[in-house]
């Protein structure tokens, strides 16, 4: 496996030097305070923004999401439990919003699943927070199973867009992860998710960079 060093040093040749290298890769990361103290109402919008976007152009979701907040009365997760069949018909002809009535059923189902993850830590934000940070395909694995259409990178998309420190697998990432045999399993698989956090986890020793940094460098060292 590649040093980091050596991945580094080859993007910040195909991107202009280290400073701008720097800038590109650039992402915030949130304390765990910060983490805990997002409410779940903020969980829910991410988690379903990343899911519609999903097969979608990302930048027309963004521009409706004012109007999605206001169709799921700000995502409140107890209000979605309480989503009625007259209630879905109405969203699934709103024109407001992204009509995809298989998308739309899974908001309550996901309401769920963050009220019951966090129920033990008083929100799911501090269940978030508390998760080992060396093993965030871990808390991937959970959401995916607890949830409802967030796997893939629906769940490290929706995570890192809140804070959460976490490598996503894009097109470029995946192509190096397998170009170099970082991984020999599929990388939706569970070994292949293991086999991949043990390389962030390394690479991130050798730099003190976060996975999110990591994993802009990878995708910059070939694309």
């Amino acid at each position: 496996m590649e040093h980091f060093d050596t991945i580094f040093q080859r993007a910040c040749e195909r991107h202009g030097g280290a400073a701008k290298l720097k800038a590109l890769i650039a992402t915030p990361v949130a304390t765990p305070e910060l983490l805990a103290a997002t409410s779940d109402d903020r969980w829910l919008s991410s988690f379903t923004m990343s899911l519609f976007q999903s097969g979608f152009v990302f930048q027309v979701i963004r521009n409706k999401w004012p109007d999605f907040e206001r169709a799921f009365f700000g995502f409140d997760p107890e209000k979605m439990l309480m989503l009625d069949g007259s209630h879905f018909e109405r969203l699934n002809n709103d024109a407001s919003i992204v009509r995809h009535a298989r998308k739309i059923a899974t908001v309550p189902a996901n309401a769920r699943m963050i009220l019951e993850l966090g129920k033990p830590y008083g929100g799911f934000g501090a269940f978030v927070a508390q998760w080992p940070k060396d093993d965030v395909t871990g808390l991937w694995q959970i959401i995916k199973k607890h949830g409802q259409l967030l796997g893939g990178n629906i769940g490290p998309y929706a995570l890192r867009r809140l804070g959460v420190d976490t490598f996503v697998f894009t097109g470029d990432v995946s192509a190096y992860l397998r170009h170099h045999q970082v991984v020999d399993a599929g990388l939706g698989s569970q070994k292949g998710q293991r086999q991949a956090q043990a390389a962030f986890n390394e690479w991130q020793q050798q730099s003190g960079f976060s996975y999110s940094e990591i994993s802009k460098t990878l995708a910059h060292s070939i694309g």
